[in-house]
């Protein structure tokens, strides 16, 4: 018999085209080698040229999905995703205190605001941004905004090195332990540079920019990544760097699929002679 892997949890929506959301999740968790669950919030009907509509999962049936899994299964680190409506965002929210999951409890917590399109259009009404900044963030281990979703949330905009931290201090002020500003949309900067702080320390991330057109997922993956090294009791600066150098290499393995952007790829993280 195996030994039981560490857990993890994402509190997401599904994407029928598998790049981003609860699959993209998923296939992060299982190839840095932990148990992924899910609370499914919303389903999507999507594919690589976008979004055509989605549904949401009643609030009830999301909060049942987290009780149920945490109460047998236990949880080892969290996450979420689309999370869709400020309803659904505050019931999360109480039954995450309820589970203890999140910052001050047993079970670290990233949250992924995933609050802008690709192209930085706004994917939430303004009460589903302020029930993040109120609801999520002051219980988050580590918040893991693009530069779209930080404008949205703080007002601030990233160009640089100097707004890049004035953007981590005003995510800060919402209560979250630890935020990345993640810097992969500061195109004219020829590194991708994450900014990861807690109002004490400032750590500068830099990595590689890989010149492809197939990111769909991209952000997803990251904070997966990270939920995963958190789940094997890695502190956060270490799970971020972690989750760093997994990005990096999926993005450079990404891959074209179907008519539009393709996903970035766990794939190399198997044994291809297996």
């Amino acid at each position: 018999m195996s030994a039981t892997p560490r857990t993890a949890l994402t509190i997401a929506g599904s994407d029928s085209g598998g790049g981003a959301g609860i699959q993209a999740d998923l296939r992060t968790f299982f190839a840095c080698g932990v148990h992924g669950m899910t609370a499914i919030t919303a389903v999507t009907v999507q594919n690589s040229l976008g979004v055509q509509g989605f549904s949401e999962v009643p609030v009830d049936v999301v909060t049942a999905q987290i009780r149920a899994v945490a109460g047998d299964m236990g949880v080892d680190a969290a996450k979420t995703g689309m999370l869709a409506t400020a309803e659904i965002i505050r019931a999360v929210a109480e039954t995450l205190d309820e589970v203890h999951i999140g910052r001050h409890r047993e079970t670290p917590f990233v949250v992924d605001p995933v609050a802008a399109s690709m192209h930085g259009d706004p994917l939430l009404r303004e009460e589903a941004l302020e029930a993040i900044r109120t609801e999520l963030f002051p219980r988050a281990t580590l918040v893991t905004p693009n530069l779209d979703e930080v404008r949205l949330l703080t007002g601030v905009e990233v160009t640089d090195t100097a707004s890049q931290r004035a953007a981590a201090d005003a995510l800060l002020e919402f209560g979250p332990q630890w935020v990345l500003v993640k810097g992969g949309h500061m195109y004219d900067n020829p590194e991708c540079v994450d900014l990861l702080s807690d109002g004490v320390q400032y750590v500068e991330l830099k990595g590689p920019r890989h010149d492809v057109e197939h990111t769909h997922g991209g952000g997803d993956t990251l904070a997966s990544a990270i939920t995963a090294s958190l789940a094997k009791d890695l502190g956060v600066p270490d799970a971020v760097s972690a989750g760093k150098r997994f990005i990096e290499r999926s993005v450079a393995e990404a891959y074209p699929l179907g008519k539009g952007i393709g996903p970035v790829s766990p794939f190399w993280r198997l044994d291809h002679e297996a």
